[in-house]
């Protein structure tokens, strides 16, 4: 009995690790200076190495623990790479999923968007997941975060590897006749946050070069988790196709 007890302690030690980094990461945040920053870029910010090492390093180990669970796809004019699920992540990563819902993390995101952030529903397999881009040519063409919810949907995209010349590239003011256009283009380094309104940042990843890799996580967050059966269909269909396959979306709705 002693045996098969050692895991559960040690994975509650893990997630008062991370539950504890994360409140400090945010105590010592300026967030009235983020906010402005994010809202001067019209609701867009990115911080540099902002989660310490000592937690990227939780997270990298279970970036490997599922990696054998990628999911990979290609779907020609739009994206070239893996994924793997919010499903598996349930069951494989659950420091990842305490930075998900980590109360002071809500707590800083809705102070910094000014919106009553929550998470997505347990079956939406885009509420967390990992990105995985591992061959050459691996990339996703200018997209938005689309909502399908009936409220918005704010992205935290988190570098976890970047041994890459891949670059997040940023517009967030296409569409804005009286705003200059801009282009930012970004390394995505372990421990950088790049905070975004899915529905206002026009954004792409570049193809990956010979012999690198590049590995992200974003978490989602809602001002509203409900969604009409049509869209829910529409969206279903986008992440079965596009990016999680057909048996993790709707397999395991079964």
């Amino acid at each position: 009995m002693a045996g098969g007890e050692a895991p559960v302690r040690q994975r509650g030690v893990e997630l008062r690790h991370v539950e504890e980094e994360v409140a400090r990461v945010v105590g010592v945040l300026d967030v009235d200076a983020v906010r402005a920053t994010y809202w001067r870029q019209n609701q867009f910010v990115h911080l540099e190495r902002c989660l310490p090492p000592s937690l990227v390093e939780v997270f990298l180990a279970e970036v490997e623990q599922v990696r054998p669970a990628v999911h990979r796809n290609y779907v020609p004019r739009v994206k070239k790479g893996g994924s793997v699920s919010a499903f598996t992540l349930a069951s494989e990563a659950p420091a990842i999923l305490a930075l998900y819902r980590a109360p002071a993390w809500l707590d800083v995101l809705r102070r910094i968007t000014g919106q009553p952030l929550g998470c997505c529903p347990e079956r939406d397999p885009h509420a967390c997941a990992l990105y995985f881009y591992t061959e050459p040519g691996d990339h996703i063409g200018f997209h938005y975060d689309t909502s399908y919810y009936r409220g918005a949907r704010y992205t935290v995209l988190v570098g976890l590897i970047d041994r890459s010349s891949s670059r997040l590239v940023c517009q967030p003011f296409r569409g804005q006749p009286d705003r200059e256009p801009r282009e930012i283009r970004l390394a995505t380094e372990p421990g950088t946050l790049v905070l975004f309104n899915g529905d206002t940042l026009w954004h792409a990843i570049t193809p990956l070069g010979e012999g690198e890799e590049r590995v992200s996580l974003t978490l989602e967050y809602v001002t509203d988790p409900s969604m009409s059966r049509g869209r829910r269909f529409v969206s279903d269909m986008k992440d079965a196709i596009a990016y999680f396959g057909f048996r993790s979306v709707f397999g395991r709705r079964r």
